[in-house]
């Protein structure tokens, strides 16, 4: 017998399953008027997120409804999750950092965007540069924030190779053994993130998580 959902996971998921940005806002900005915590929440998300990611491989659902989905969640999680996370100071209790952008060159960001949600509800703290992000910006970032993760997104061939850039860039100054990378996006493949020196590569956002998941692991040899 499936077990009851609470009345929290039952709200967020009838929250994502309206396919309405507002709705999964305002229930979120409700959860926490109520006094739910922020990371049960975030939690709570991740969880719907993975019924989302299941429906949509049997056909259920569609991308416009993936891509409203996760637009819905960044904008909830950026706007109302996120600030309250950090201002109560519980960084020990993300998984890992991770700075995430979209190559230069590049404004497509749908794809991006939902990774970026993806990773934070399954409790990574997530940087996003945007798009178009300029290699001395990932350099710069990564100097700075010392990310155990730098996700890279590609959507066109043309800018396929700006991977690759970010990956020398970092070599040269000396930062790229300190930090794990992952590419990702339409035209990328496991063999092209191999041939380029990445860490790892997800075919999809939920891969990415596990993918991310699994670097942390790794770097802290566990």
């Amino acid at each position: 017998m499936a077990s009851l959902k609470t009345s929290l996971e039952q709200k967020v998921e009838n929250a994502l399953l309206s396919f309405d940005s507002d709705f999964v806002f305002n229930t979120v900005k409700e959860l926490l008027n109520e006094g739910y915590d922020p990371l049960d929440i975030v939690s709570t998300l991740s969880n719907a997120l993975k019924i989302v990611g299941e429906k949509f491989e049997k056909g259920e659902i569609f991308l416009i409804h993936l891509v409203t989905i996760g637009e819905a969640v960044k904008r909830a999680t950026s706007e109302l999750l996120e600030p309250l996370i950090r201002m109560h100071g519980v960084k020990g209790r993300f998984l890992g950092k991770v700075v995430i952008g979209t190559v230069e060159g590049d404004i497509h960001d749908i794809g991006k965007n939902i990774v970026a949600s993806m990773l934070f509800a399954a409790g990574f703290e997530v940087y996003d540069l945007g798009k178009d992000v300029p290699i001395e910006e990932f350099v710069r970032k990564v100097r700075e924030l010392r990310p155990e993760i730098l996700a890279l997104s590609a959507l066109l061939t043309t800018t396929l190779p700006i991977q690759r850039e970010v990956i020398e860039a970092l070599k040269r100054e000396g930062l790229r053994d300190g930090v794990k990378i992952m590419v990702g996006g339409a035209p990328v493949t496991r063999r092209w993130a191999e041939e380029i020196g990445a860490d790892g590569y997800g075919v999809d956002a939920m891969e990415a998580v596990m993918v991310a998941k699994n670097l942390v692991k790794s770097s802290r040899g566990l």
